[in-house]
């Protein structure tokens, strides 16, 4: 199996125009100065309930989607609602946003690219880590289905992550 990728990975056409869309929410966030992510929460019937994008440039470190999407939810989806769901990301949940979609009983998250292939870019840019230790979703919410990474999309958001570093790339 490829690093950084989960045994249930297989991608619908669907699954890929909704990431699609996640990666163009991160690179709407780069271009407005923040990091490059991006995240949609998508309901049973396949209607887009929330979209939103990194905003931590002004130094709360905790405005990433996917915890805007699991409070969005808590306050306007039922539990069933929520259960039913799909939350998609232009990169794996951090730990942080893990544990918030776990305790507000989203459903399957889907990702463009792992948490272990941007470790491994950072690494190989020369940039150091993050804060917080890169943990799988799997590891923080073990119940959490999971797909991904697209491996149609990690160049292009690799390319978002060299432009925010200010390295040239490959």
């Amino acid at each position: 199996m490829e690093p950084g990728r989960h045994e249930d990975a297989g991608l619908t056409a669907a699954d890929r125009g909704y990431l699609r869309r996640c990666v163009d929410l991160a690179r709407e966030a780069l271009e407005d100065g923040d990091e490059p992510f991006g995240s949609l929460l998508v309901d049973d019937q396949g209607v887009v309930r929330f979209a939103d994008r990194n905003r931590v440039k002004d130094g709360d470190e905790t405005r990433h989607p996917e915890f805007e999407i699991a409070r969005w939810a808590a306050s306007n989806l039922s539990p069933a609602q929520r259960r039913d769901s799909v939350v998609y990301t232009s990169g794996e949940h951090c730990p942080m946003c893990s544990a918030a979609h776990a305790w507000v009983g989203l459903g399957r998250i889907v990702y463009a690219t792992s948490s272990e292939q941007l470790v491994g870019w950072r690494k190989e840019w020369g940039a150091p880590p993050a804060p917080v230790a890169p943990l799988p979703i799997t590891t923080v919410a073990p119940g959490i289905r999971v797909a991904g990474p697209d491996p149609e999309l990690a160049d292009e958001v690799r390319a978002l992550h060299a432009r925010l570093l200010g390295v040239t790339d490959k």
